[in-house]
């Protein structure tokens, strides 16, 4: 598994996706291992540079931030780099702190068995597999067909998608709204933060193909929440 650093513009989503591995893995654990992965969950969401995969802090500053004394930080922060979920960028010396970066695809395998508990949606968007598996909901009777009076891009290819599946459509992209056209840049609103992370990771390709094949001019397509 390599796992792309969550920047641009899935980069919210990502981190959440990381966060919550994290979270639900420590939930599964004894009271020590739990109160350990907080620890580094806070210090990850304090002071990681997820930009530049740089964590900067001194001893004594995260020692505040846990509310334990630095003996603590050095050790817990040794377990962390002898698990190889931290990693040595540039080792500390007098005046300068130490660098680290995170070995995201190690937090990742060691906390894939908790992935399922989160939920099936979950498991698919962190899965191995290249090509991600789209899972639409379940749609019961007739699937209307979008209406395409408006003769916009977005509409024409809300059509398209709605022929080639219809459940894939009335589960995902019926609810896609077309905010703006920008040049190529074609904006849509997703009605939650959930769908719109679930669209950008499984089926921004597939809406883009869309609607290049009805504007050859569209480039981006945009999912906003």
């Amino acid at each position: 598994m390599q796992t792309l650093r969550p920047v641009g513009q899935r980069a919210s989503a990502r981190k959440y996706d990381i966060i919550t591995a994290l979270g639900a893995y420590a939930l599964a654990q004894g009271k020590h291992d739990q109160r350990r992965v907080l620890r580094l969950i806070t210090l990850i969401t304090a002071r990681y540079n997820w930009a530049r995969d740089e964590l900067m802090v001194g001893q004594r500053e995260i020692a505040r931030l846990w509310s334990v004394d630095e003996r603590t930080v050095k050790r817990e922060m040794a377990q962390w780099r002898a698990r190889g979920w931290l990693v040595v960028k540039r080792q500390g010396a007098r005046g300068r702190v130490a660098k680290h970066g995170l070995d995201l695809d190690r937090m990742l395998r060691d906390t894939s068995d908790q992935w399922p508990a989160v939920g099936p949606d979950f498991e698919l968007r962190m899965g191995h597999d290249e090509e991600p598996k789209v899972v639409p909901m379940p749609i019961k009777g007739h699937v209307e067909a979008p209406d395409v009076s408006s003769g916009t891009e977005w509409a024409l290819a809300r059509a398209m998608l709605h022929t080639d599946d219809p459940g894939l459509y009335a589960s995902w992209i019926a609810g896609l709204v077309r905010v703006e056209r920008a040049g190529g840049h074609l904006t849509l609103r997703a009605p939650s933060r959930f769908h719109g992370a679930y669209v950008q990771t499984h089926l921004e390709k597939r809406i883009l193909a869309a609607c290049r094949d009805v504007d050859s001019d569209v480039t981006e397509v945009r999912i906003i929440m």
